[in-house]
């Protein structure tokens, strides 16, 4: 080296590096969840753990925290369309336990498996992958393997309060670093029950319990207007009582399969050709009303984006955009999206919800998983809830390509039949949705706010924060 490697060098090389000295004999001191990394001791992490040194365990507060069955004791086939609802982790957003596809089994099925069985209120940890933490709202339900539950006991800890600590900056930052490093993020039964969280007034755990339940009711009148305009437009279209024909055998012209280049029975079921029937009475098309948006986009080396992946729709509609760097952008960030457009999932089979309003904000991006629409000739509203009828749905995934990700071309989603209704049905369903949009969006700030809350009252006071919860109110 040229000079001698004095403090002031040293300085210049973590000039813009976060580096954090600790002793040897502090690094390795290792807890349960057995990790060596930068991560685990990041100045975040090590700031985080002096300060919960003085809160309790999670472990004080409840009667038992249970890990879900071993992995091969539920198949698919076990599901069925009613009983007892079962929690898998993707059902665990919103700081709740029902977001997503809820699958069920038998009662039988659960006794003699002998698996648990938990009540709303009870916390939910997702295991594995991106570990979280919602409250159970079901009044009964069972858990997946990569689920632990922990059941809270007495009144000194409300369960609302502690839902939306774990999903607070400190307490998303303390399951992280809790985590075990192994093939995939895992948390066990045993570090959960050595999570801590302040423990506030009952007064202020009560106001953060008010919030969930305004967000409970904000949740279930988007749900309600949401099925509304779904029951408008079925009855528009003339199929809300439709009883499709089963038959248990039907015949086809050999024609009619060359030609579509298809075997399957489904494909040529009557339902199907009596819906094609149905919807292509005027002749219409979603390519007719809606053409495809194609502008393309071309990440730079400065700046961010908005990009918008299939696992960005949430289960309620809204969109959970990633900020990313230009030069990071994705090869799948392919396409823009301006506001007003609809875009689809061509991915199939699929969510209904995968198909959403594009963000009132221009300038987001799309991944090539999506088809972007440009509604001219009908409401967004309405094209929106017209390819997540359960019929379109259909339709759509008797389109897809055979491979190991089944797909809708971009020509056979256009080609979908599209059947025109009344102003005043159109009407009906365009405030049916945004009522379900301002509904979401209220329920969206009452939990930042309950959340923010919690984050003051542990920055500053409590007072503080029984400030803000009040100001909130109005959400």
């Amino acid at each position: 080296m040229s000079r001698p490697f004095d403090e002031a060098h040293y300085k210049g090389l973590l000039e813009g590096l976060e580096v954090s000295e600790i002793p040897l004999s502090v690094a390795m001191i290792s807890d349960r969840s057995g990790r060596f990394d930068s991560g685990y001791f990041s100045k975040e992490q090590l700031a985080l753990r002096e300060k919960a040194k003085v809160w309790p365990v999670l472990g004080a507060y409840v009667s038992r925290i249970v890990c879900g069955p071993f992995g091969s004791t539920i198949l698919d086939i076990n599901y069925q369309e009613t009983g007892i609802p079962m929690i898998r982790p993707f059902n665990l957003r919103g700081l709740r336990s029902d977001v997503g596809d809820i699958v069920y089994l038998s009662p039988a099925f659960v006794s003699g498996q002998n698996l648990k069985m938990f009540k709303r209120g009870d916390l939910a940890f997702a295991r594995v992958g991106d570990v979280g933490c919602g409250m159970v709202v079901q009044p009964e339900a069972t858990i997946s393997p990569n689920v632990i539950v922990a059941s809270i006991s007495g009144s000194a800890l409300n369960s609302s309060y502690a839902t939306v600590f774990f999903n607070t900056k400190y307490g998303r930052l303390q399951m992280e670093g809790a985590i075990k490093a192994v093939a995939q993020p895992t948390i066990s039964t045993e570090i959960i029950r050595e999570l801590r969280l302040p423990l506030f007034s009952e007064t202020f755990q009560t106001h953060i319990q008010q919030h969930l339940e305004r967000n409970e009711a904000a949740l279930w009148g988007a749900k309600s207007a949401q099925e509304q305009a779904e029951q408008t437009l079925l009855h528009a279209l003339g199929i809300q009582n439709w009883q499709p024909p089963e038959p248990l055998t039907y015949t086809r012209r050999a024609s009619e399969v060359f030609t579509s280049g298809r075997l399957d029975s489904d494909y040529f079921a009557p339902r199907v050709a009596e819906l094609l029937q149905k919807l292509g009475e005027a002749g219409l098309t979603v390519g007719a009303v809606a053409p495809t948006r194609h502008e393309r986009f071309s990440p730079g080396k400065n700046g961010e984006f908005d990009y918008i992946e299939i696992g960005s729709v949430r289960a309620d509609g809204t969109v959970g955009a990633e900020r990313l760097p230009q030069n990071e952008a994705p090869s799948r960030a392919t396409s823009y999206v301006r506001a007003g457009d609809v875009i689809t999932s061509s991915v199939r089979p699929i969510r209904r919800l995968s198909a959403i309003i594009a963000p009132e904000q221009d300038g987001f991006v799309c991944s090539s998983g999506f088809v972007v629409l440009q509604p001219r000739d009908v409401p967004a509203e309405v094209l929106l809830t017209y390819l997540r009828l359960p019929p379109l749905c259909e339709l759509m995934d008797l389109h897809t390509s055979a491979s190991l990700y089944p797909a809708i071309s971009e020509a056979d989603l256009l080609a979908l039949p599209f059947h025109p209704i009344t102003r005043e049905a159109e009407a009906k369903i365009v405030n049916a949705v945004q009522s379900a949009h301002t509904a979401r969006r209220q329920a969206n700030a009452l939990l930042e706010a309950a959340k923010r809350a919690v984050e003051i009252a542990i920055e500053q006071s409590e007072d503080d924060a029984m400030r803000f919860l009040l100001e909130s109110r109005e959400f």
